[in-house]
């Protein structure tokens, strides 16, 4: 399982950096992954994206497995 500061997160918050929701399908949080990238898409348009990839980047080195 994939802890939080875990060397996956740190991946997945890596790959969230460059595209929003790559670090949660990394994680295989599919649904996550594409509302987060679908938002970020829609927002970059007004220039507001970045607040849903800083959004994606936290979600993702913070997540903790149950």
């Amino acid at each position: 399982m994939t802890q939080q500061g875990s060397a996956g997160n740190v991946i997945a918050a890596l790959c969230s950096f460059f595209i929003p929701g790559l670090g949660q399908l990394v994680q295989g949080r599919l649904l996550i992954a594409i509302v987060q990238f679908v938002l970020a898409a829609v927002l970059w348009v007004v220039l507001l994206g970045w607040i849903i990839h800083l959004w994606s980047i936290l979600d993702a080195a913070l997540f903790k497995a149950k």
